[in-house]
């Protein structure tokens, strides 16, 4: 492959990958003095890149495909075989389709209500009483993934569904005991997806659930009953980490922004983008090349490897003036190709996430909650690691509501 993107010294750099985390790609651009370099990770030639110009190369419809682009262990918690993320061409559309007409206004506004609901709830027994947001959301959005689906809670056990979409996202990103854990836990949560598909197809109605139960794919088949229910995980399990965003959001308001009061739903949604800007979420995103294609004097061919860095993007100071600040009023002026915390491209055509604007709905109501509800933050360690995938604050951000 003939290059004009440098390479980045020396013969591989796995462990600086895991030893600089989040920084890694962005580190490796700086020493180069460039939006991209060569390098090797796990013995495997790949080519990192940051920024706008690279997103827009990136996500062009049609060249890259996820297959084979991210390690299995990370695929195996967090789509698995089948789902959307696997697809390409008509099938992925045809699929990816399922996901976006569950974003509709009243959809979206729906999951609002839910959590304004559930957080009540919960804030109601967190009184009186020191609590860990990292502990006490996830079974709250667990309700609400639930309910937003279709899923009666009281007819599950909520704190098993919250361990195992939980544990999805916290294994995903290391090796070892607590990964062997997640997959097992995956492993349990797929049998009970499969029983509720299994009771969803002999319903009717138009909930998430029944949507996913009755879909066909580009084929004209329905989809199997393990497939459906790997889809409906990749709709429960994105809500649940939402409340990652909720805990950063707590800790901006804190950190950044203290003291806060009440705030309006324009500067809320701010607040929120801000938040998914600044803190870590995804590190990177993996494609291989399936349209082959010329960019920054470099041939990509068809099965080379690339990984497109999104904390990196997010924090690039070509794109963002003061990247290190949090300043909430930048996006005034939102530009899709730098902001990337869950990914770029086309809602439809790409790989996007399709439940960023879930995710934007419910950060928004959590923030409104949040800043309406009267709380001090203990003395407490609110350091945020960036070399961990993902992270927590260290304390995992304890508050004390009056």
């Amino acid at each position: 492959m003939a290059s004009g993107i440098p390479d980045l010294p020396g013969v591989d750099s796995t462990l600086a990958f895991f030893r600089e985390g989040y920084r890694f790609v962005g580190n490796g651009c700086d020493r180069v003095g460039a939006p991209a370099f060569r390098t090797r990770l796990m013995l495997r030639p790949v080519t990192c890149m940051r920024g706008p110009e690279a997103v827009r190369a990136f996500y062009r419809p049609g060249r890259m495909t996820r297959r084979g682009a991210m390690p299995a262990s990370v695929v195996a918690l967090l789509q698995d075989r089948g789902s959307v993320q696997t697809l390409d061409g008509s099938a992925h559309r045809v699929r990816k389709a399922l996901f976006m007409d569950m974003m509709g206004d009243d959809r979206l506004g729906e999951a609002r209500r839910l959590l304004a609901e559930e957080w009540q709830t919960a804030a109601d027994g967190w009184r009186g009483r020191t609590v860990a947001l990292r502990d006490e959301l996830p079974p709250v959005m667990t309700r609400v993934a639930l309910r937003w689906s279709g899923i009666d809670p009281e007819g599950t056990d909520v704190a098993q569904r919250a361990e195992e979409l939980s544990a999805m996202i916290e294994g995903a990103g290391g090796l070892g005991p607590s990964h062997l854990r997640a997959r097992w836990l995956r492993a349990r949560s797929e049998r009970w997806a499969r029983e509720t598909i299994l009771t969803a197809r002999s319903g009717g109605g138009d909930s998430v659930i029944a949507r996913i139960a009755r879909h066909r794919d580009a084929d004209g088949e329905a989809l199997r009953d393990d497939v459906a229910g790997v889809e409906l995980l990749n709709v429960l399990r994105p809500i649940v980490a939402v409340a990652r965003f909720v805990v950063f959001a707590a800790h901006a308001l804190h950190v950044h922004m203290a003291p806060a009061g009440p705030v309006g739903e324009d500067d809320a949604h701010r607040l929120g983008e801000e938040v998914r800007r600044v803190y870590p979420f995804f590190p990177v995103i993996g494609g291989r090349v399936l349209q082959p294609f010329d960019w920054r004097g470099t041939a990509f061919a068809k099965g080379d490897w690339l990984l497109l860095d999104l904390y990196g993007t997010n924090h690039d100071s070509a794109a963002w003036p003061a990247p290190g600040d949090f300043r909430p009023d930048r996006h005034r002026d939102p530009r899709a190709d730098r902001l990337v915390p869950q990914g770029g491209g086309d809602y439809h055509l790409d790989h996007r996430c399709p439940g960023e604007w879930l995710t934007m709905a419910l950060l928004t109501e959590a923030i409104l909650a949040l800043t309406s509800m009267g709380y001090r933050v203990p003395p407490q360690d609110l350091d945020i690691s960036t070399r961990r995938f993902p992270p927590w604050p260290a304390d995992g951000m304890r508050i004390a509501p009056a």
